[in-house]
Order: structure tokens, then C-alpha cells, then sequence
């Protein structure tokens, strides 16, 4: 039987709790799932790779099917490499969808055999994103309520 491997791509910068939900929710539907930062020339990070790759082994520690990764390129080349037939992507609203379904479209254009696979947040983290929580950072705010329990500035 083949593994069913999906690759959940993202800068997680930092990881927050709606991360955490999809990841967990992932697990019953697959064997493998690899919490991958990918390298986005477009965007200046907050918080160094190495951190954010720590905060993600951290969180995940009790999770043997999580992986815990980095990559430069293109996502489906990730997924090939790995032999990863899904990428996972949470979906907090419709706006998401639009520009998540795109990015799907072109990675199955790339490789056929890779399948997106859209969860949706859970109400409570609908709000929440990454942006939010290093503007909280920045701003000498509390973030606690927004991340997992296990990151710790």
C-alpha cells in the first residue's frame, strides 16, 4: 500500500494555532504529513528559519506522522522529491479559496499526479493569521492567545 504523503507548505512565520488545528485534523487522513517552510523571494521574514523550523518540531513533537522540513523551488518539485501526492492548504475564507484553487490549478498543470487538498478553519481561527500576530509582536503585544503553547519568545 502506497503511503498517502501530503506536504503542507508555508512560511509560518511564526506558526500560529490555526496552523496547529489544520495539521492536527490532517493527521487522521494521512500517514505522512511534512510542515515544509518554503523560501519566498518576495518575503522578508520576521523571525530566522531555524526558529520558526524549531517552534514547528516543538509543536509537533508527539505527532510521529508530522515531519518537519524546509525547501527552495517550487512546491510540486518538493512534493516530487518526497513522493508526496497532496499538497494540504486551510482555508479560513472565501477570498483563500480564489487565490488557494489558482495556485492549485497551475501545481496540477506542473504535476499531474499532485491533488490539493483545502481543510477549513475551525470558527474560532477564521480571524487569525501570521500577519496579525507579528503586528501583535511588534507592537509589544501579548501573543499567547494566538500561537501554540509551545512557542515561546
Amino acid at each position: 500500500m502506497n503511503k498517502k504523503i501530503a506536504v503542507f507548505p508555508g512560511s509560518f512565520d511564526p506558526i500560529t494555532k490555526g496552523h496547529e488545528s489544520i495539521i492536527l485534523r490532517a493527521t487522521s487522513i494521512f500517514d505522512e504529513i511534512y510542515v515544509s517552510i518554503g523560501t519566498n523571494a518576495e518575503k522578508a521574514s520576521f523571525f530566522p528559519i531555524e526558529k520558526r523550523l524549531e517552534w514547528i518540531r516543538l509543536v509537533f513533537a508527539g505527532q510521529p506522522k508530522v515531519k518537519v522540513d524546509k525547501y527552495h523551488g517550487l512546491t510540486v518539485d518538493y512534493c516530487k522529491k518526497l513522493g508526496a501526492k497532496f499538497i494540504l492548504r486551510g482555508l479560513r475564507t472565501s477570498a483563500d479559496f480564489e487565490f488557494e484553487r489558482s495556485i492549485g490549478q497551475i501545481n496540477k498543470k506542473l504535476y499531474p499526479d499532485i491533488d490539493t487538498v483545502f481543510l477549513l478553519t475551525t470558527p474560532e481561527y477564521t480571524a487569525l493569521n501570521s500577519s496579525i500576530v507579528r503586528d501583535i509582536i511588534r507592537h509589544g503585544g501579548d501573543p499567547g492567545p494566538f500561537i501554540p503553547e509551545a512557542v515561546k519568545f
